[in-house]
């Protein structure tokens, strides 16, 4: 008897149990994409100036199934959901083991999640809490719709609902964004012609479309596409020659992707903040669902005033449309926050952002990162160094010199003043002394966040893979703050630990409502999207200072003068690398740290006539640029007029190592250095010849030669995956691959 009142005790249990789960989905709501309410969300800047959206159901294309290329079905099943065609809709163990950890582990988590369950996951994405009840009604939902629907229309409607990445929703825009290069004239169905290895990277990205996304991380994403391809080959989908066959295809680089238009007003800002709120919404499927359709009212740290004067400043500079290009990022000392973003112009033709994606040479601007690790090991400013040219031999036997610019050579020299004119033989020297590991480091942990290679070419700028102006902004800006550096809450890669370190903020905070009733949201693990200030120290103070007091130096009477403005502190360092494909300032004062990049898409274009029939160099258009810019932000954001309390600039400290009146920088020539013959060559540039800086009100003309542009594809030979424009570096050999040649010709900017 006992038995089997056990028995029937379980029975009711188990009935008890299923009618919840039922009830769970008793009401079951609209989830037929075509019915479903786009919300778009709001994009403002920091005054709350609505500055475009954010919109996903309005650029989806619904297509039917006959309009899916089959082999896109086979891939987004082989890596997502392998049984779906005979499951019920539900992952039970997945269930089981999201609440076993939830329980054991105290956090929300993601168990794996069947097709169905995706789907009404991110149809009820406004119900973003991760925890065991909400699994469970997910997983009554998606039972009930597979008892409704047929597995083709759920395969159907979860393709054309989506996030790809990279602003494409659905499948069909997936498709003509990463392949219609590949396909001519596939619109309007470009979705229907996609080949195996193509379905195979477009279903890989769908787990994480940053961390797969093939721009950013070209790396990850093969190896995603290349782990769907054998999972597709596994289940019988593809024979072995086309799994072979498609594993040897290249990935689309960021010079294919077709992107879909940004509707804002300020495109390359926005498409860098966009992904930025799709991960700070827990990232994947879900998080892109809130963060497009969610109408939300995301706060971004972009100064509209300081962005259009930037914009204004490149476009006095540099009007020809065919010549150089110009990237400019401004960045608020006080809280790291991006207020200025220039990545290009004509976002629709040229979407590629020279900002936060342009990995060029840095060239001479990279030696404050040197001066820094120096000065922290106690060489002194006054330190002297003979100033010559040089030779070292290197592992394999290979040659390094080191030439300065027109081989001019000052003999005997300080530390600061060999920064100050920029004295390529000296600091080399130096960085042989500290060593070039310890400088990487140092970059590094200061915000550089592409890797620093580590051999001597790279003190003098020669990097194997280049650098970005908002990483430059960001590493420059530990300077102005005494050595902290400064992030947030909100910082972009805070919990991505494939980055060395945070980058700079983009996002202030993510409400959900307008006015009193607006509230902040929260992420699904609790996260309140309200960014707060984080400082970091990775530079003593006196080592901070100590730069800080050299590179003013630098625009007092080095290469930068002509960023001076009366009566503000101004320090910061230029760089040009070898046969002027690069050009750079990166300089701040007490409030804002600005980089400013010139060059052409092609990195090997150089920019040998452009300024006045003269050589680009960084004390040319970047100084230029700069300033105009500055003087337009002190009317929008006055500054403290350094310290002095009357309207004039405080004496600034001579650094020990500089003596007034006796620095005399290497002659200055109109003719440029040779270039290396087998290699990238390093910094090129010689002090301005005329060292009064321009009016703000009547820029210098410019000749009509071409303006900057900066790394994007040039028409007829794009730079290679990766970025990294520029044809400078420092000259010599570097033992490894992409150093400088083995006779390189070094200079003084």
């Amino acid at each position: 008897m006992l038995i089997v009142l056990f028995f029937l005790g379980i029975l009711a249990a188990i009935s008890t149990a299923f009618g919840m789960f039922m009830a769970l989905a008793a009401d079951l709501p609209q989830l037929e994409p075509l019915d479903a309410p786009a919300q778009p969300s709001v994009l403002l800047d920091k005054r709350g100036e609505q500055i475009g959206t954010l919109t996903g159901n309005d650029r989806r294309i619904y297509l039917s199934e006959k309009q899916i290329a089959p082999a896109m079905k086979q891939a987004m099943v082989a890596i997502e959901d392998r049984r779906f065609w005979t499951n019920s809709g539900v992952d039970v163990r997945g269930i089981l083991r999201a609440a076993f950890q939830n329980t054991t582990e105290g956090r929300a988590v993601q168990g794996a999640s069947t097709i169905p369950q995706q789907y009404v996951k991110i149809q009820l994405a406004a119900e973003n809490e991760r925890t065991v009840f909400q699994k469970l009604r997910e997983a009554a939902l998606a039972y009930q719709l597979t008892r409704r629907w047929s597995k083709d229309r759920i395969l159907r409607n979860y393709l054309n609902t989506i996030y790809f990445g990279n602003g494409a929703y659905g499948v069909e825009s997936a498709a003509r964004t990463y392949f219609a290069y590949n396909h001519d004239e596939c619109e309007p169905n470009c979705a229907a012609v996609l080949l195996p290895h193509e379905a195979a990277l477009i279903a890989g990205i769908v787990a994480s479309p940053s961390a797969y996304d093939p721009v950013q991380h070209p790396v990850a994403a093969q190896k995603r596409r290349d782990l769907v391809l054998l999972r597709m080959y596994e289940l019988g989908n593809i024979p072995r020659d086309v799994y072979e066959d498609g594993k040897r295809q290249p990935i689309p680089t960021r010079f294919d992707l077709t992107f879909p238009r940004e509707d804002t007003e300020f495109p390359y800002f926005t498409s860098w903040v966009k992904q930025q709120v799709v991960d700070q919404l827990g990232g994947g499927q879900q998080g892109a669902a809130k963060a497009f359709d969610g109408g939300l009212r995301v706060t971004t740290t972009i100064d509209s005033k300081l962005q259009r004067a930037a914009e204004k400043a490149i476009k006095d500079w540099l009007p020809n449309e065919d010549g150089p290009r110009a990237s400019l990022v401004a960045i608020s000392n006080k809280d790291g926050m991006v207020r200025a973003m220039v990545g290009g112009d004509r976002y629709e033709e040229k979407p590629f952002n020279l900002a936060t994606q342009g990995q060029r040479q840095p060239g001479s601007a990279f030696k404050p990162f040197v001066l820094a690790e120096a000065l922290d090991r106690g060489i002194s400013p006054g330190s002297t160094w003979e100033s010559k040219k040089l030779t070292y031999i290197l592992k394999g036997g290979e040659r390094f010199t080191v030439n300065n610019y027109d081989d001019a050579y000052s003999g005997v020299t300080t530390l600061a003043n060999a920064t100050t004119f920029s004295d390529n033989a000296v600091f080399v020297q130096v960085a042989k002394k500290v060593g070039m590991k310890k400088v990487a480091r140092l970059a590094r942990d200061m915000g550089v966040r592409t890797p620093v290679s580590t051999n001597l070419a790279s003190a003098l700028g020669g990097l194997n893979r280049g650098v970005t102006p908002l990483d430059m902004a960001h590493a420059y800006e530990t300077f102005a703050t005494g050595g902290l550096l400064v992030t947030g809450t909100l910082s972009p890669g805070q919990s991505d630990k494939r980055l060395p370190v945070p980058g700079p903020v983009g996002i202030e905070r993510i409400e959900q409502g307008k006015g009193k009733k607006a509230k902040i949201v929260k992420n699904e693990n609790g996260k309140r999207m309200v960014n707060k200030r984080e400082r970091t120290r990775v530079l003593k103070p006196h080592v901070a200072s100590q730069v800080s007091q050299i590179l003013q130096t630098v625009v007092k009477n080095g290469t930068a003068e002509r960023a001076q403005i009366p009566g503000v502190m101004v320090a910061g360092k230029t760089g040009t690398t070898e046969a002027y494909g690069d050009a750079w300032f990166v300089g701040w004062t007490k409030e804002y740290t600005v980089a400013v990049w010139v060059g052409y898409p092609d990195k090997f274009k150089p920019m040998e006539t452009e300024f006045q029939g003269e050589p680009v160099a960084g004390g040319t258009f970047p100084t230029g640029i700069w300033k105009t810019f500055m003087m337009s932000l002190l009317k929008v954001d006055p500054l403290p007029k350094a310290d002095g309390g009357d309207g004039r600039a405080k004496p600034t400290p001579t650094p020990s190592g500089v003596v007034p009146g006796t620095a005399t920088p290497p002659p200055a020539t109109s003719t440029p250095p040779p270039s290396s013959t087998d290699g990238t060559g390093g910094g090129t540039e010689a002090p301005p010849e005329n060292n009064t800086p321009p009016t703000n009100e009547e820029p210098p003309p410019t000749t009509e030669e071409p303006p900057p542009t900066t790394q994007e594809p040039a028409p007829t030979a794009p730079p290679t995956d990766g970025g990294t424009g520029g044809t400078g570096g420092a000259g010599g050999t570097a033992p490894q691959t992409g150093g400088a040649g083995t006779t390189g010709t070094t200079g003084t900017g």
